[in-house]
């Protein structure tokens, strides 16, 4: 890393065409140089194309979601919950060979300079675990070597901090401290869970050693008229306004 970069942190964009575009124009009105996505680009929403072009665009450094693992194979889909696979079967009709050929080549765990990415947690990447609380984030740390590691799929913005001890919550800015760990979730772009219905997603500012949340409203009828063109079930879209 050298001075002067400044990170987009982004992840569980889902197909949300709408709310990736109002991610990418805050990101570059706040100079941003780099991007980082912590995967599921796919899933859920009805854009699994344009966004998954639009982070090779980029040049986002990404790794694998469970959605993007799961609509680049022909995996059995018993263990999902309905709405996610109904979703993940939509997607794999949408995608072109050279497009799943994209996901299925992408990492658990990728590491630019002192940053880690991972789509759940670093003990056991495959197996899709949830963070949400100190203990939960404890096993990463245990796999952590970076001073910063950032992750998603659990759609809630949460950040994780190990000094003598962990410490985690809700967060808007971080300041990196040297001599501590940090394993921060940055939230959706796509599919918010938090009860804010805004995209969601961080600017690392290595100057500065800060990590700021943002969250950013976009153009959600839309995004929900394009499901129902769809034909995806109706939850997909209703729980957009929720930010459920």
């Amino acid at each position: 890393m050298m001075s002067g970069q400044v990170y987009a942190v982004f992840g569980d964009v889902h197909s949300n065409w709408e709310a990736l575009s109002a991610v990418l124009k805050d990101a570059g009105e706040r100079g941003v140089t780099n991007y980082l996505c912590v995967g599921d680009v796919v899933g859920y929403n009805a854009s699994p194309v344009e966004c998954l072009e639009k982070v090779r665009e980029i040049k986002a450094v990404t790794v694998c979601g469970n959605h993007d693992h799961y609509c680049s194979f022909d995996d059995d889909l018993s263990g999902f919950h309905p709405l996610a696979a109904d979703a993940v079967d939509w997607t794999r009709r949408q995608l072109s060979a050279e497009h799943q050929k994209i996901l299925s080549e992408l990492k658990y765990v990728e590491r630019t300079g002192n940053i880690t990415l991972v789509h759940s947690t670093l003990d056991m990447p495959e197996m899709w675990g949830y963070v949400f609380e100190n203990l939960e984030a404890e096993a990463s740390f245990n796999y952590q070597v970076t001073t910063l590691c950032f992750f998603g799929h659990t759609h809630v913005p949460l950040a994780f901090e190990k000094g003598s001890d962990i410490n985690g919550g809700i967060y808007s800015r971080i300041r990196i401290q040297l001599g501590r760990k940090y394993f921060i979730n940055v939230g959706s772009v796509g599919q918010p869970r938090d009860g804010d219905n805004r995209a969601s997603y961080a600017v690392y500012n290595f100057d500065r050693k800060e990590v700021e949340l943002r969250r950013i409203p976009y153009d959600l009828k839309t995004a929900q008229a394009k499901i129902r063109k769809a034909r995806l079930p109706e939850r997909l879209a209703s729980r957009l306004a929720q930010g459920r």
